[in-house]
């Protein structure tokens, strides 16, 4: 049995991974904020940023982590069209279930819909990226442990949601993407401490790219996508402040002309 490092590099993966994954909810926070105070193209718009922005901090968050994962006895490599249909994966679940919230006149309904979906294909993100670890030995998972992380996803993706439709003050949106961030590290390290690795030394070339050369590129610039998304939201004015704006150049009516 190899003994498996979910820290190999000490507290920077699972800080670095942590701060990821609140920088997406937060960014997704306020997108939504802002789509359910617009209408039509802009109302899409919104809502498709928010998507990517969560679904990206929700991915990065994870292959983050991993750079910190070892086994003992094994060198890893990443399976990439398969790492890449998990991102794409985080991308298509989490914009379903912000669209739900985001159009549905049955708020209640739609909450609870698009936390178990989105929630689901959150854990099936983080297990498609597990399938996607390519090393010398066989990979199985505690059940039980399995079933608490999928268990923590849905939660954690229910309250995300919620949080979207009844949160608006800046200080209210910090302190729900601390606790989300919180949410989705636990799920992925609940997810992590299920697995066990029966290594099998073997002289034959891993297939596959290390995560140096794919992971670490990669999660670099969805971080970077991330960092400038967020200088863009936070240079928009807000639906209150265009209408100000309009309101403001407006003429006085009866003002001599």
């Amino acid at each position: 049995m190899g003994h498996l490092d979910h820290a190999a590099l000490g507290w920077l993966t699972p800080v670095l991974s942590y701060m990821m994954a609140c920088i997406g909810a937060a960014l997704g926070l306020r997108c939504t904020v802002r789509a359910l105070g617009a209408t039509g193209r802009s109302r899409r718009n919104w809502l498709v940023t928010a998507a990517s922005a969560i679904g990206t901090g929700i991915w990065t968050m994870h292959f983050v982590a991993m750079l910190g994962f070892s086994v003992s006895g094994t060198d890893i490599r990443y399976d990439v069209p398969l790492t890449i249909v998990s991102l794409l994966v985080a991308m298509t679940v989490v914009c379903a279930g912000v669209f739900a919230v985001g159009h549905s006149r049955d708020r209640t309904r739609a909450l609870l819909l698009g936390g178990l979906t989105t929630g689901l294909g959150v854990a099936s993100m983080h297990y498609l990226g597990m399938a996607a670890v390519r090393l010398h030995g066989d990979v199985t998972y505690d059940p039980a442990l399995v079933a608490l992380s999928v268990l923590i996803a849905v939660v954690a993706a229910t309250a995300a949601l919620w949080a979207a439709l009844n949160i608006r003050s800046p200080v209210a949106v910090t302190i729900a993407s601390l606790i989300m961030g919180a949410a989705v590290s636990s799920m992925h390290y609940t997810g992590m401490f299920a697995v066990s690795v029966d290594v099998a030394p073997s002289g034959e070339a891993l297939p596959g790219a290390t995560a140096m050369q794919f992971i670490f590129p990669l999660a670099v610039g969805l971080g970077s996508y991330l960092f400038l998304t967020s200088a863009f939201v936070a240079l928009s004015p807000t639906t209150g402040e265009r209408e100000a704006s309009a309101s403001a150049e407006r003429p006085v009516e009866g003002a001599v002309g």
